[in-house]
């Protein structure tokens, strides 16, 4: 077992973290996110179950799902975005995975890790999975209506989405508290990086717009709810959605 001196130096060792996972020794790697994990609503149980984690990135939810007793957590992740200003230099792909994977002590068949685009998915590539995340991916998609129909062909029961939305925020009505609310059902299109400055950053629905997209994916149930109600600030413009098959 890694001392938690040796722990901390590996995880210096990375110029750049994005998620925040909890590691022995009470060493959690600095990322920022996620803001709340309690706001994704993701069952505390997930025993016996299957799990697809698409945008895993460090894999904070790939770990999480093990944690909370899934059988097996697939990562996918193609690293196209870098949140798209990460420099070339600070790019570790999945070695910061690979890492917390070890010392956490999870095996490759538990947390499996492939890079892949979510439209390449497809049920003879895994298998079908009971639950699937897909969490700050969507708006990161030129086209998320594909993804959401390949991930539907594989879930069996349950998908947990998380995304970037427009209730509260439009950069094309003025910017923060300048947004959709009351329900409409609006997406927009960012072809340069109308959206936090950002060239990765595609589209953002609202969050009525986002459960239907959801719905009509082949999730005959579906819920939604925001981070925050009140948002200061974009990072804190986020939606959920659950849907059910």
């Amino acid at each position: 077992m890694m001392t938690a001196d040796a722990i901390q130096e590996r995880i210096n060792s990375f110029p750049f973290w994005y998620h925040k996972i909890e590691l022995p020794g009470g060493i959690v790697t600095p990322g920022w996110a996620p803001i709340s994990p309690g706001c994704y609503r993701v069952p505390e149980s997930l025993a016996n179950k299957r799990v697809l984690d698409v945008g895993a990135w460090d894999g904070y939810w790939t770990f999480e799902a093990a944690k909370r007793g899934a059988v097996q957590a697939v990562a996918i992740d193609d690293f196209s975005d870098y949140l798209g200003r990460l420099p070339k230099e600070d790019r570790k792909a999945w070695q910061t995975f690979d890492t917390c994977r070890e010392i956490l002590g999870y095996s490759d068949f538990q947390c499996p890790r492939v890079e892949m685009s979510v439209y390449d998915i497809r049920e003879e590539t895994f298998g079908i999975f009971d639950v699937v995340f897909c969490f700050g991916t969507l708006y990161h998609l030129r086209h998320p209506l594909l993804a959401l129909d390949r991930l539907a062909a594989i879930c069996r029961e349950e998908i947990y989405v998380e995304c970037a939305i427009l209730d509260d925020f439009s950069p094309y009505r003025g910017g923060l508290g300048k947004g959709y609310p009351g329900g409409q059902m609006v997406m927009e299109f960012y072809p340069d990086n109308q959206y936090g400055t950002n060239e990765s950053n595609w589209w953002a629905p609202t969050l009525s717009c986002l459960m239907q997209m959801v719905k009509s994916a082949g999730f005959s149930t579906v819920e939604g709810w925001k981070l925050i109600d009140d948002p200061e600030h974009l990072a804190l413009c986020r939606g959920f959605v659950r849907g059910i098959k």
